[in-house]
């Protein structure tokens, strides 16, 4: 028995001390088109897939709101954005804080970087409109 109450306190430490292993994470990517309208006040609503290497896939709606020194009418169709590390594709849907700066006129292009939590994305996309300015806001990914 003296043996046992020796044994059991070592077993308990080096049980303790293995490593549980890493969590897994995926890297993730969206493809996207967007159309809004700025005064002051953004809205583009839009759509997309986000592509995870782990091989999830998801259909999305997207809604960018927000507002800032900014004006004009565009459309991106050649969007990508960029998520950081993540351990399943659903957490990358959801709301996050936006910061956006875009520029066209006839050819247009944005890029925008956000955060929800531990999660962020960074956004770039050319397409065509006439915008100017810089804007704060939100955006918001849903799956469809």
């Amino acid at each position: 028995m003296k043996r046992l109450s020796i044994l059991f306190p070592l077993l308990l430490a080096v049980a303790m001390a293995l490593p549980l292993g890493a969590a897994k994470t995926t890297k993730c990517e969206m493809k996207y088109t967007l159309a809004g309208w700025s005064a002051f006040y953004k809205v583009a609503p839009g759509s997309g897939t986000i592509t995870c290497d782990n091989g999830q896939s998801a259909k999305v709606t997207l809604e960018a709101k927000g507002g800032g020194l900014t004006a004009g009418k565009y459309k991106i169709r050649d969007g990508i954005g960029k998520f950081s590390e993540v351990g399943d594709i659903s957490e990358v849907l959801g709301t996050y804080v936006a910061s956006a700066a875009e520029a066209g006129a006839v050819k247009s292009t944005s890029a925008g970087a956000m955060t929800k939590g531990e999660v962020s994305l960074a956004l770039t996309g050319k397409g065509t409109g006439f915008n100017l300015g810089i804007s704060f806001g939100k955006f918001t990914i849903t799956k469809k």
